[in-house]
């Protein structure tokens, strides 16, 4: 990375190498059985840079001399936009932790179990089901320098196990299914089972409804999955610049109901979803999006933030 960011440095006024390298290991049943077994290790490499006031970036799988890697992000620039900020320095450690070193001890033969189990379970509750599931355990290296200063790196591990089934009646085909993550191992899947026979006894009944106005009860899965996509576009702070979100110039307002609190938060210790810093290098925290229905704040990468100033 040192190299790869001493010949950026030839070029470009500022420059960011960011590396992840990662292993995982799946096992995948389908229709009840044992499929595959392997170990899959990737490495990514991307370097972005400011050369005459522009982005410019590019990306390989693999380490070289750096020279063609420079040679493309430096191409690129002269496409790209007006750098509207600096790499901020990367703290070596936010104090987020993510990494379990038990994930990567969980045997494949118990990995094995876990998935056999999980299909078991929800099938002898509906033997019809045909099933399948997913249990991978995976570990990833993430690192990050740039001409700010900063060089620093930090270690994440996922375990997943994942459920599904179909159900063929007929012309009905009925769909179940569902995942649990975590940072740690999970070592039976009782949350991913559950959920699918609490679905399963949903649909005992196949229903038919009428062929007019009738009224519509969003459970709170329901409403989440309606809200998502709407309100991340409108939280977006390139649309927010761009004036494409109906909330641009309404923070302090209050646009939602005073129930609604919203919020983004990487720093939650061993949550899947969590590091210790962003892919940019800034330290991740909770940012405030509603509070009590009042607009709070955006989500800005460091070129949009610059941008929005």
């Amino acid at each position: 990375m040192d190299e790869l960011l001493a010949r950026a440095r030839r070029v470009a006024a500022e420059a960011e190498v960011f590396t992840a390298e990662v292993e995982e290991t799946p096992v995948v049943f389908e229709a009840n059985r044992l499929k595959q077994l392997l170990t899959r290790q990737s490495r990514s490499v991307a370097l972005r840079l400011v050369h005459q006031g522009r982005v410019g970036d590019a990306e390989t799988s693999g380490w070289d001399d750096g020279v063609d890697l420079v040679e493309q992000a430096r191409q690129v620039a002269q496409f790209g936009a007006e750098a509207r900020f600096h790499f901020p320095p990367v703290p070596p450690n936010a104090g987020v932790e993510v990494y379990d070193p038990a994930v990567e001890q969980v045997s494949l033969e118990d990995m094995v179990a876990l998935g056999q189990a999980m299909i078991d379970a929800v099938r002898r509750d509906t033997p019809d089901l045909v099933c399948g599931a997913r249990v991978v355990r995976a570990a990833a290296t993430v690192s990050i320098a740039n001409t700010g200063g900063s060089h620093a790196s930090y270690r994440r591990s996922l375990f997943v196990a994942d459920v599904e089934g179909v159900l063929v009646r007929g012309t009905d085909m009925l769909f179940v299914g569902d995942v649990q993550l975590s940072c740690r191992p999970i070592r039976d899947g009782a949350e991913a089972v559950a959920s699918v026979l609490r679905q399963l006894e949903l649909c005992r009944q196949t229903a038919t409804v009428p062929s007019r106005p009738m009224p519509v009860v969003f459970a709170p899965l329901g409403v989440m999955s309606a809200l998502f996509v709407p309100l991340a576009a409108a939280f977006n702070g390139r649309l927010i610049f761009q004036g494409a979100s109906p909330l641009k110039g309404r923070v302090g307002e209050r646009v939602f109901d005073a129930k609604l609190s919203l919020a983004d938060d990487g720093s939650q210790p061993y949550h899947p979803a969590s590091r210790p810093w962003d892919d940019e290098g800034v330290p991740t925290r909770r940012i405030p999006l509603v509070e009590g229905g009042v607009v709070a704040g955006f989500l800005f990468d460091l070129q949009t933030a610059g941008q929005a100033g």
